[in-house]
């Protein structure tokens, strides 16, 4: 196993990387700008690149992967040393696992680390930067049910619940042996497939998981203190009943080729692996918004080129222990041609993977495309963003009611075609993770050769820090981390017991880019 020390400092220069702009080109203007509803919004330039190795292990034994499937960045901890660079603590949420090859008995958890960010504004395509983000790993929180019992990421059962006083319906998933196919007593679990973290500040978690999909409340300790279960269109339904599988079984059973659910999609609410991609508070803490990765089953979800409208909840969490549902949006994803597919296949809907919210009401949203990027088929991703959101000139669809039923929908659901009667929240496309002339200063590129500098295909979370941490200018830092499957060579589950090698043959290593933006009214 790889040793504690996880992120190294060596340089990253363009020896195997692609270069496809020219050697003189610096961070002297702006990328790109845009105006979202009056909000002014600039991106100025990359300003950072890192990378924890692919075979690192946290304290418990396991491989550190899947990193940036979502993260927190402590406002009150970012600093801005004597020397120009900034330190601060970063927690990461990696999701279920390595689950590539099938689910495991994986027990969630949330990691923390100090970061050292030293700012490079001079690197250039032809003498670019090596790494100036250093992460140095400080501990690891398990997450545990309500009566301690550990949570897992094997696939929730097609069928049945667990029951906690006080808590709805919670998913379960029932496993054979020690959830990793060795011997052991089995057991029933509550499965959560962790994609969006907001860190409160008396140490407590928020987190959204993609199988209910449910928003978990965890302690400091990481035991499970309350659980929001969405309105009745948000939650999966199979055979006219609650089923919250993904269809993902365990590996240990026909080598995670077997059935899992039956039909394999829900026919109404959240689809496999579509649940709550995304999850962000309000700077108070008062207030907690979730976003589907994209369109609901019975609104188009089903299809990549109709998965378009999603939904956008809102919760009252001044009281944290007793949240109240407060409002729905719909947000239109954008769409994007995928030059791998046939024409007849395009356009598809660009699906989000993070969601955050911003002090000027608006929201900031990561969409990309898929199967683009280090470790898949192609290289060349045409579309992985940060873009900008606004809900409020649209249609709140809790206030309006009727949408919120089994079965309701916003959207038909075979053309994707959203009801006249709503009105979507604006969306302005903004910062474009792919641009080479940005890229190639810190020696990494997005397409041509599968190499390490290659960007991995998922980019999942959003972090954002000040650039004056004493001031407010409106200048800020957006940290965003990919989230690599857990794909290496060297790779241990289950304390450690647990050796793999993933059968791709890559290793991904946790890559992290850092931007430089500017916002104003």
């Amino acid at each position: 196993m790889h040793s504690l020390m996880l992120v190294t400092s060596l340089a990253v220069s363009a020896y195997g990387a692609t270069i496809y702009s020219r050697a003189d080109i610096t961070a002297a203007s702006p990328v790109n700008k845009t105006t979202c509803n009056g909000i002014n919004y600039q991106y100025n330039e990359l300003a950072g690149y890192g990378y924890v190795v692919s075979d690192a292990v946290d304290k418990f034994g396991d491989t550190l992967g899947g990193l940036g499937s979502s993260i927190h960045l402590e406002r009150g901890a970012w600093v801005k040393l004597s020397n120009g660079s900034y330190s601060g603590v970063l927690w990461s949420l990696p999701d279920r696992g390595w689950n590539t090859q099938g689910t495991l008995n994986f027990n969630p958890r949330v990691h923390k680390f100090n970061i050292i960010f030293t700012p490079n504004s001079a690197a250039t395509v032809g003498n670019p930067s090596g790494p100036n983000v250093y992460f140095n790993y400080l501990d690891t929180i398990l997450f545990s049910a309500p009566d301690g019992t550990p949570c897992t990421g094997l696939d929730a059962d097609a069928t049945g619940h667990l029951t906690f006083s006080g808590f709805p319906d919670l998913p379960a998933a029932t496993y054979t042996g020690d959830g990793f196919g060795g011997d052991g007593p089995g057991g029933k679990r509550i499965p959560v497939d962790a994609e969006g973290l907001y860190v409160n500040d008396d140490s407590t978690f928020w987190v959204s998981d993609e199988y209910g999909p449910y928003i978990y409340l965890f302690d400091a300790g990481g035991k499970m203190l309350t659980a929001i279960r969405p309105n009745d269109a948000i939650v999966p339904v199979r055979n006219g009943d609650t089923s919250f599988s993904a269809d993902s079984p365990p590996i240990y059973v026909d080598n995670g080729e077997g059935d899992d659910a039956d039909p394999a999609d829900p026919e109404s609410g959240r689809d496999n692996n579509h649940g709550f991609e995304g999850l962000t508070v309000s700077e108070d803490g008062k207030t907690l918004w979730v976003l589907l990765q994209a369109a609901a089953v019975q609104e188009g979800g089903l299809d990549k080129q109709t998965q378009r409208y999603t939904r956008f909840l809102k919760y009252d969490v001044s009281n944290r222990l007793v949240p109240v549902y407060a409002g729905e949006w719909v947000v239109p994803l954008p769409l994007y041609n995928d030059p791998t597919a046939k024409k007849s296949k395009n356009s598809k809907v660009a699906a989000q993977s993070e969601v955050h919210a911003l002090d000027n009401g608006q929201f900031f949203v990561l969409s990309r495309d898929s199967d683009a990027g280090h470790g898949t088929e192609s290289s060349l991703s045409v579309y992985r963003q940060i873009d900008v959101f606004d809900i409020s000139d649209a249609t709140d669809i809790k206030a309006a009611g009727g949408y919120d039923c089994v079965g309701c929908n916003v959207a038909d659901a075979d053309s994707g075609k959203l009801n006249k009667k709503i009105t979507p929240a604006e969306y302005c496309s903004f910062l474009d993770f792919n641009v080479n002339s940005q890229l190639n200063r810190f020696g990494v590129h997005n397409g041509g050769n599968q190499d390490q500098y290659l960007l991995n295909e998922k980019w999942e979370s959003i972090g954002m820090v000040p650039v004056s941490p004493s001031t407010s200018d409106g200048q800020y830092y957006i940290f965003s981390l990919s989230d690599n499957d857990f794909i290496t060579q060297n790779g241990y589950m289950n304390g450690g017991d647990f050796p793999y090698s993933d059968a791709s043959g890559y290793n991904l290593d946790n890559q992290a880019l850092v931007f430089k933006i500017q916002i104003s009214s």
